[in-house]
């Protein structure tokens, strides 16, 4: 497995310049074994958010999240359930050598080997990325048909400015290691990539921000579907938001903290509707109605 590069990042940026107040942080651990609970908890989560969302295409789609008490793995959907139905209980944990760790796995263990080879590559490449999240959703599949990357045309591509690349080829079904290689390395020291005629790749440092910056990334993408198709019906082209302003906005809504904290209101979402949330005091999950 190759050495992984920690990309530096103020994790705040300007965020807390949004609130007047101190805002919310992230949840502290008892152990390692307490916060891999959570973090099972939260990604199954993540899955249903997107299945509610239509980020499903058939078997299609993963999230990872790198394991706390076993670095050197991570976890992810096992291959043919679809995202609505998955609990902390159905995932599976693998390590980088697509060796599925059964004792510790759901009870379906096929692993998804696209799945593997992408998220391997950017969890080995990238020390800092704790979760990625590729699926094929409608409008990340149609915007990536142009192999370009967004225009900064709203205060919400701001979060993308200087921070997403496109991956300009379509390999095939990623299958083998060399085209998961050629993925991580046009995500660079990015937090999304654009992979043409294929989808949408986010990979940042909590569940919480991929699942906003993944959603957020997708309407971006619809966003400009329909400001382009209208400023050619008028005649018109889309105003460009400068260089200036997009970084200074980047620096807000752009931050991971931004990303988990926005991140915050789908799993709230989610909780009041299934009634089901984490109890840090105790540890575990716990019904709420």
């Amino acid at each position: 497995m190759p050495s992984a590069t920690n990309v530096t990042r103020d994790r705040f940026g300007a965020s807390r310049s949004a609130s007047v107040g101190t805002g919310p942080m992230p949840p502290t651990f008892a152990s390692k074994e307490e916060e891999r609970e959570f973090l099972k908890f939260r990604l199954a989560q993540a899955f249903r958010i997107f299945g509610k969302l239509g980020y499903d295409e058939g078997v299609a789609g993963h999230i990872t999240v790198r394991d706390t008490v076993r670095p050197d793995c991570f976890w992810v959907n096992p291959f043919g359930k679809h995202f609505s139905l998955i609990q902390p209980s159905d995932l599976i944990l693998v390590n980088h050598h697509a060796q599925v760790q059964v004792s510790e796995s759901g009870p379906n263990t096929l692993l998804n080997k696209a799945a593997f080879m992408i998220h391997s590559a950017v969890h080995a490449a990238r020390a800092d990325v704790n979760c990625a999240a590729h699926s094929h959703s409608i409008y990340g599949r149609a915007f990536s048909t142009l192999g370009k990357e967004l225009d900064i045309i709203t205060q919400d591509a701001c979060a993308f400015y200087n921070d997403h690349s496109v991956y300009d080829q379509y390999g095939g079904l990623v299958a083998d290691e060399e085209e998961g290689a050629h993925i991580a390395a046009a995500l660079g020291s990015r937090k999304a990539a654009i992979l043409q005629n294929h989808g949408l790749l986010v990979a940042t440092d909590c569940i919480e921000a991929t699942v906003h910056f993944f959603i957020s990334l997708e309407k971006c993408c619809q966003v400009q579907l329909l400001a382009d198709a209208a400023a050619a019906g008028t005649g018109r082209k889309t105003i460009k938001i400068s260089p200036e302003d997009a970084a200074k906005a980047h620096a807000v809504v752009g931050s991971m903290y931004g990303g988990w904290f926005s991140g915050q209101t789908q799993f709230q979402i989610l909780e009041a509707e299934e009634g089901v949330t984490f109890d840090f005091t105790l540890g575990k999950p716990v019904a709420t109605k």
